[in-house]
């Protein structure tokens, strides 16, 4: 890894549209639109802002598509903005900038996505140049919401492995993320991509999805299968950590045996005003402990902590805070209780 530095990004460049709603209507009926604003969406947008904000110490820079429109030139605009390289952030012609309309019911907090797969449907291997970068490590994702890498490779199982093995072969470590899709494609899309994974990073629901296991029921956290899930993860080829993200903290197991279960922080419910990022906010936490070189329980720990400060504010990275910030709420809102 000698003389690379810094995080590439790639996957799903989105337009989050945020309204605040007085309720959720029925079919034919009208709801009036309280508050709106915009802000970043998509697994690469959300944790590079988030590591600009968090102030990341290296380079940061993005792959993907835009449309010819606003919204993909305020993407460009907001990357300008937080130092991130938006050189391999192109335009898809003739189709528009990714978008989702997120609809919250203010007295509730619930709520409902109407999602335009827009530019990101188009995005292919053949848009990654892993010969012009001189990034230490590459994430993408989500899995599961990238139409042409999600598709079948007759070598490598799937286009996005495909990717990541060209990835591995340039000299990067790798990293992914998926989309908590409520279906049965899991297996089908992720598992061909872990042989050329450093760093598999779910939530405990996408961890059931890809193996099969029961990891959250109505009675809680089922440690026995996220530990097993995790080794099955392992198994299938990750070559370095799984990493799960659950609300009651994180745990890690490695390659090499070593593993790390650790509690999350305990925001109160007052301070939480929106759950929108907060796991590509423990994302951009981790990833940034490992190219710092942290423990993975120092990596873990900011990562919660990350993700304490996103819970912090309406949209995805409203709420991030300097590292040294997002460290002090550890002490300011303490752990939750140990998991058993």
């Amino acid at each position: 890894m000698s003389g690379r530095t810094g995080i590439l990004a790639g996957g799903n460049w989105i337009v989050d549209k945020l309204k605040i709603v007085d309720t959720y209507p029925a079919q034919d009926a009208l709801a009036n639109i309280l508050q709106e604003s915009i802000g970043n969406g998509g697994s690469p947008f959300n944790v590079l802002i988030d590591l600009a904000k968090l102030g990341a110490p290296f380079p940061l820079a993005g792959v993907g598509l835009v449309g010819h429109d606003a919204e993909g030139a305020w993407i460009h605009e907001q990357c300008k903005r937080h130092g991130i390289d938006s050189r391999a952030l192109r335009i898809q012609p003739g189709v528009s900038t990714s978008y989702t309309d997120v609809m919250t019911v203010r007295a509730t907090g619930r709520r409902t996505f109407f999602h335009q797969r827009g530019a990101n449907a188009f995005l292919d291997d053949q848009h990654f140049d892993f010969a012009s970068t001189h990034a230490r490590i590459f994430h993408l994702g989500y899995l599961l919401l990238l139409d042409k890498l999600d598709a079948p490779d007759e070598a490598y199982g799937t286009v996005a492995a495909r990717t990541l093995a060209r990835a591995t072969a340039a000299g990067l470590e790798t990293s992914i993320d998926a989309v908590s899709e409520d279906g049965d494609r899991f297996p089908r899309v992720v598992l061909p991509a872990l042989k050329h994974v450093d760093y598999c990073i779910m939530n405990e629901f996408e961890l059931g999805r890809t193996t099969g296991l029961e990891v959250r029921s109505a009675k809680g956290l089922n440690l026995k299968a996220l530990y097993e899930g995790a080794e099955r993860l392992l198994e299938a080829g990750v070559r370095r950590w799984v990493i799960v993200h659950f609300p009651e903290g994180a745990y890690a197991l490695g390659r090499d045996g070593e593993s790390c279960l650790q509690e999350g922080l305990l925001v109160p419910p007052a301070e939480v005003v929106g759950t929108v990022g907060a796991g590509d906010a423990f994302a951009a936490g981790v990833l940034h402990g490992f190219h710092e070189g942290l423990s993975v329980r120092e990596a873990l720990r900011d990562g919660a902590c990350a993700a304490a400060a996103c819970l912090q504010g309406i949209g995805t990275s409203d709420g991030m805070l300097p590292l040294s910030e997002c460290r002090a709420l550890w002490n300011r809102f303490g752990p939750r209780p140990p998991l058993t």
